[in-house]
């Protein structure tokens, strides 16, 4: 195959690693990370695999004792015993030290593995909640990996399939020293590749019937709503459909429809110069039928009679099938614009080669292909098993559109990285069936922000885009407003793209990463942290009539938390409700934190001219702003620019950026930057070595540092007392507005305000008003708000 299929691996272990008999072979490759082979015909595989590239780890330390029995093999975190036979329950077993349970940490060949969960292929046509495949992370503090059925990853760049009847497993004994763990299994099974930063914003799609001309109005009329895209997605109809039997179905296709597209060329220049990059929709299933453009030049490549309108039969398991897909299939259409592609494979995991995914052929090759020239790959497709996480972006599929299908979103995600996939992009708003509901769209969209990938959506029908003026007032401007709110999270979005690459750490991160011996961690499945200055907690349920708001109960681990949104400050290491409006969803920064973002919503591709930097108080804190050229793959060689920030408290609270280090030509010269100090009360008593003007939040206690033109090459030093700080809740008024808004009595709204006035003893307090005939979810607002 041509060498842009080629991919470096380092599939073959240390030798020092190894212990191997007639039939068995373990390796070694970390402590807690060994590979068990058996084969009949004592052949072991030392290629890689679909899923394993890199074996090439360092030494271990391990002893090896033989026994009249068999063999154990103990490391720091394993003993492993083997009685030399083909694998059995009795024969082959490995604890796990470190006395995790008192019975539940011993693994026996063929036991089932109780793991945390991974993922699944799709959620075609799910309505809430459906099975998990398995991950590499336990409680119990073991899981499986099984690389058996795989193929075989040649160094030509194809495939062929691996010997039946043998055993080739990898075992995962990390206790609950998740982040460790994942950090191996990247190493294993390669790095999660940085997506162009395009990709981090709004995505537009809908499976809809477009003409050039209507596309292009309405991408116009998100300008003028300053609502802004960065990927416009072009389902299945910019190709032909309505096509005569003989042909087909229509659902594959290569060929623009030229009476919706009739000039497919200045088509793509138009969303370009608009600043979106595009992506259509292919369906391979069906192959190259005669009726299509490049027909004839992909017959004559393959050898089918063209004359005779033989089909072009879809065979992923063909090298020369493959090549000739992109070269006159693909590449002709990326020619006049295509950026990337979706591919929409939905006919099942089996093909002419047993054990073959076609799903993993076109997920692999597509984003290979998609990388010739230097460019940074990209794909847009569903999970095809372990090592998936290499071919980003993710289609999670079409969902039904329910509250049902918004509550199992988040633990969806979150569980993914169990297994490495990170980049997952849902039908935010849901896909097909259900119903309109305008608090619901919104909260989907709310998690999409905080999601991977934010990608609105919707099936064929005339009722069922997610526009935001489709919308009611109130659901269209929050809608709009956290569309603009992710293009601003992107510098932010960007770092934590880079870190998923360099350290191995997924955007969307359970609790139980960070905290794997506190249960509460586990119970509270829709909770995550995302990235390394935010907690979240989606809203998945409607606001309670009266009150006006929605409430989730979370865990706040130990310390002080910022919600980005209303400004409350909470202590941590407890379990509560908390309770949002219509415009927002829980979104807390830990004391400390630091948050960069960008007012500029246009400019995705290039590193910003200005900066909007939150700063927590409370603790210290640091953060190093990741930027580079967007488009290339000149990361991989650590061609980049970083930025350095930091937060001290002592006497004085002194905040820090830069200077920047690198290649300063990716980012400009001169920044202007909006410091937001949060947590402090106005004061001039104020120090930074450049001009600036202040201002003052003081809804947020937060204190706005505007700072004009400051050199990206020097240091920007912020210095305030820290007598200054504050953690006031403005207890009363936010009582009183919650109450003022509230559809509830008159006279209750008076009574609980003369209470809330009247006590200065909080225990007491919440003693009455739970004493008051009430609904439930207004009690525990109001306990938010005065137990902050």
């Amino acid at each position: 195959m041509d060498s842009v299929y080629h991919v470096h691996t380092a599939p073959v272990a240390r030798k020092d690693n190894q212990v191997q008999g007639k039939h068995y072979r373990f390796t070694l490759l970390t402590p807690s990370l060994v590979r068990l082979e058996y084969s009949p015909e004592g052949v072991f595989e030392d290629r890689a695999t679909q899923s394993v590239w890199f074996r090439d780890f360092p030494k271990t330390d391990f002893t090896l004792a033989r026994t009249p029995d068999g063999i154990r093999i103990d490391t720091q975190a394993l003993t492993i015993v083997y009685d030399e036979k083909p694998f059995s329950p009795h024969g082959l077993s490995i604890q796990v030290k470190g006395g995790l349970t008192q019975f539940h940490s011993i693994w026996h060949y063929g036991d089932p593995v109780e793991d945390l969960g991974g993922t699944a292929r799709t959620l075609d046509e799910a309505d809430g909640e459906i099975p998990l495949e398995h991950g590499i992370l336990s409680r119990r503090g073991f899981s499986l990996l099984d690389d058996s059925h795989s193929q075989i990853l040649l160094e030509d760049g194809w495939i062929t399939p691996r010997p039946k009847g043998i055993a080739d497993l990898y075992f995962w004994g990390y206790g609950r020293n998740y982040l460790q763990a994942l950090k191996d299994f990247y190493h294993l099974c390669g790095s999660t590749p940085m997506l162009p930063r395009f990709a981090l914003g709004n995505w537009w799609s809908r499976y809809y019937k477009y003409t050039e001309k209507s596309y292009l109005e309405l991408m116009e009329r998100f300008r003028r709503e300053e609502i802004p895209f960065s990927v416009a997605v072009i389902d299945m109809d910019w190709h032909l459909v309505d096509i005569p039997a003989k042909y087909g179905s229509g659902w594959t296709g290569y060929t623009w429809n030229r009476e919706l597209f009739p000039d497919p060329k200045g088509f793509l220049e138009r969303l370009h110069a608009m600043g979106l990059r595009v992506t259509l929709n292919v369906h391979p299933a069906e192959g190259v039928q005669a009726h299509e453009k490049p027909y004839r030049e992909m017959a004559a490549y393959m050898g089918v009679d063209a004359d005779k309108e033989i089909p072009v039969a879809c065979d992923p398991a063909d090298e020369k099938f493959m090549e000739g897909y992109f070269r006159y299939l693909h590449h002709p259409l990326e020619e006049e614009g295509v950026d990337f592609w979706w591919i929409d494979w939905q006919q099942g995991s089996h093909c002419k080669v047993e054990g073959l995914d076609p799903l993993w052929i076109f997920n692999h090759y597509h984003f290979l292909d998609s990388g010739r020239a230097g460019k940074r790959p990209l794909t847009f497709s569903r999970y095809a098993g372990p090592g998936s996480h290499r071919y980003p972006v993710g289609f999670s599929g079409d969902t039904v559109v329910s509250w049902e299908s918004l509550d199992f979103q988040p633990y969806f995600t979150l569980t993914a990285s169990n297994i490495g996939y990170g980049w997952w992009s849902h039908d935010i708003g849901g896909h097909m069936l259900g119903y309109k509901n305008g608090e619901m769209t919104v909260r989907w969209v709310q998690f999409g922000v905080f999601s991977p990938i934010l990608r609105l959506h919707s099936t064929c029908g005339a009722f069922n885009g997610k526009e935001p003026w489709r919308y009611k007032p109130d659901c269209r401007e929050a809608m709009g407003e956290m569309l603009r709110l992710r293009h601003r999270l992107i510098p932010y979005l960007y770092t934590m793209n880079y870190r998923n690459y360099r350290e191995g750490v997924p955007l969307v991160m359970p609790m139980y990463y960070l905290h794997p011996e506190d249960s509460r961690a586990y119970a509270y499945k829709n909770q995550y942290y995302f990235g390394s200055e935010l907690l979240v907690a989606p809203i998945t349920a409607p606001m309670h009539p009266g009150i006006n708001r929605a409430g989730v109960k979370v865990w706040l681990p130990e310390g002080t938390w910022y919600d980005l949104f209303t400004g409350m400050v909470y202590a941590g290491n407890r379990e509560m409700y908390l309770f949002r409006d219509l415009n927002s969803i829980p979104v807390l920064a830990k004391a400390g934190a630091i948050l960069p973002t960008t007012p500029e919503l246009e400019k995705v591709d290039q590193a910003p001219e200005s900066l909007t930097i939150y700063v927590f108080a409370g603790a210290d804190g640091d953060f190093t702003l990741y930027e580079d050229d967007n488009v290339s793959c000149d990361y991989r060689a650590g061609i980049c620019c970083t930025t350095p920030m930091s937060y001290r408290e002592g006497e004085e609270a002194v905040f820090t950026i830069g200077p920047a280090q690198g290649e300063r030509n990716l980012i400009p010269q001169k920044r202007n930057y909006r410091i937001r100090l949060v947590g402090f009360r106005d004061t001039e008593k104020i120090t930074v070595n450049h001009s600036y003007g202040k201002s003052y939040d003081s809804k947020c206690n937060t204190l706005v540092l505007d700072i004009p033109g400051a050199d990206t090459g020097e240091v920007l030093k912020v210095r305030l007392d820290t007598r200054y700080r504050t953690r006031d809740n403005q207890v009363l008024s936010r009582c009183f507005d919650f109450l003022d808004q509230a559809e509830i009595s008159f006279l209750l709204k008076d009574r609980l305000y003369r209470k809330i006035q009247g006590s200065a003893c909080v225990p007491e307090l919440l003693s009455e008003l739970a004493a008051e005939d009430m609904p439930r979810e207004l009690l525990l607002t109001l306990t938010e708000i005065l137990t902050a």
